[in-house]
């Protein structure tokens, strides 16, 4: 039988908060009768989302749209997200852009692609600061995965020396009460085990909402909706993260006992002219409380080596400090200069060759500890979400963001499933182990 619905393909680039706007546009094409193909296919509409938190951002975008275009020329292309929002001319003079649309304004996407000819453009892209309230955007799709993520915060007012995020996303907005409890019934209707929250500044949730909100408020009431088994909380900066928010995750049975904790850089003097709002003293005084209160609590983080003026005693502040936290994972990234933002302009900008220096130095100590934190759950029992069959292999996360396989039974089909698991071996990228019983 021949399927005729019109063919819909996806690239996300980015962050979290990148591919839950994609999934949830993705629901309205759904909604409107697309069939989703792979990237590499033919397709009558291709989707790009795109990233320009660092150069390479920029440049994955462009080559998706394109790869899109070249894929097929008669298709209609729609552009969107962060490099959409702040260089909307530039999108649009790429050969075969459609539609180009922000970080705003997307509920509306199917009927405007549909109602333009594949030679005619337009865009959608409005001033991100005029933008006050929460774009409510539903997802159903979350593209196969076992785990839901839910989006409940958009835009940042911290305006970091280095970031463009805030030229991208807009002022901090939130989404209503109301609104995150509806979406987490109908995820977990729809079979997920597992939420995470996630946003551009999440530990800004609540404070524009009338009357305001804390991230630990709505956590809390998110982890008592019945038939959810995990809350996990994505990236909270270490100067949000409250007592309030400490408390339920050590005391709450749903709530992952993992923290992803940016923090950029263990050098105050970095830390300053970043404009990061915190020190390596309170850094280090917040991953105490937490693994005082919480035993076993995997924190990761993110590092940027080479920020501008980034001294070698500063980057080995960074390194203590994080010898010192044991991180059980380290994002690290190479400081790039962005047009735009204050740091663009500082003096003592480093060399590439002494940020890949720095960059790999960090990776192998990050590597070394996610190794030592793995092996410290040898012999005990782990309670896993399988995520995924590779033949007799099963593959998944504890709630701590261990990566667990085993050798799961033939005639079992556990993804989606928690499974008790003993850990027998480990490595730098995760556990082995055995199901129990």
């Amino acid at each position: 039988m021949i399927d005729n619905r019109k063919t819909l393909a996806v690239a996300t680039l980015g962050c979290k908060v990148n591919q839950y706007d994609t999934d949830a546009v993705v629901t309205q094409f759904l909604d409107a009768g697309y069939r989703i193909v792979d990237f590499q296919e033919v397709a009558d509409v291709y989707l790009i989302n795109t990233c320009t938190v660092t150069n390479l951002g920029d440049r994955k975008s462009r080559q998706m749209i394109r790869r899109a275009h070249k894929s097929n020329p008669e298709a209609k292309v729609v552009v969107m997200g962060c490099l959409a929002q702040t260089t909307p001319e530039d999108v649009a003079a790429l050969e075969g852009v459609t539609l180009v649309v922000g970080t705003d304004g997307r509920t509306g996407i199917v009927e405007e692609i549909e109602g333009l000819e594949r030679w005619e453009q337009r865009s959608l892209v409005q001033d991100i600061f005029d933008v006050s309230t929460f774009e409510d955007m539903p997802s159903i799709d979350f593209s196969g995965r076992t785990r839901a993520t839910l989006k409940i915060q958009d835009g940042c007012d911290q305006f970091c020396t280095y970031c463009r995020v805030p030229y991208a996303r807009g002022p901090s907005r939130s989404r209503s009460s109301a609104s995150v409890l509806e979406q987490v019934e109908q995820t977990i209707a729809l079979g997920y085990k597992e939420v995470v929250l996630t946003g551009i500044h999440l530990g800004l949730y609540g404070a524009d909402l009338d009357p305001p909100l804390s991230l630990g408020q709505i956590s809390a009431s998110i982890a008592d909706v019945s038939g959810l088994l995990r809350l996990r909380i994505s990236s909270v900066d270490p100067h949000e993260i409250t007592d309030e928010l400490i408390n339920l995750v050590a005391t709450h049975p749903v709530v992952c006992r993992h923290m992803h904790i940016p923090l950029q850089s263990g050098s105050d003097s970095v830390l300053s002219r970043m404009g990061r709002g915190y020190s390596n003293a309170q850094f280090r005084a917040i991953v105490k409380e937490l693994r005082t209160r919480i035993p076993e609590i995997a924190i990761t983080t993110d590092i940027m080596v080479g920020f501008p003026g980034e001294t070698e005693e500063d980057f080995l502040q960074t390194m203590e400090l994080a010898r010192d936290v044991a991180f059980s994972k380290i994002h690290v990234f190479q400081y790039s200069k962005r047009a735009g933002t204050m740091a663009a302009t500082f003096p003592d900008q480093i060399e590439p060759a002494q940020k890949e220096d720095r960059s790999r130095r960090l990776i192998q100590l990050g590597e070394a500890m996610a190794e030592r934190f793995h092996c410290s759950f040898i012999g005990k029992n782990v309670d896993v979400l399988v995520e995924q069959r590779q033949e007799n292999q099963a593959i998944g996360h504890t709630d701590n963001y261990v990566k667990v396989t085993f050798e799961a039974p033939p005639d079992a089909d556990l993804v989606g499933e928690i499974v008790s698991v003993r850990v027998l071996e480990a490595s730098v990228d995760g556990v082995r182990g055995s199901v129990n019983g």
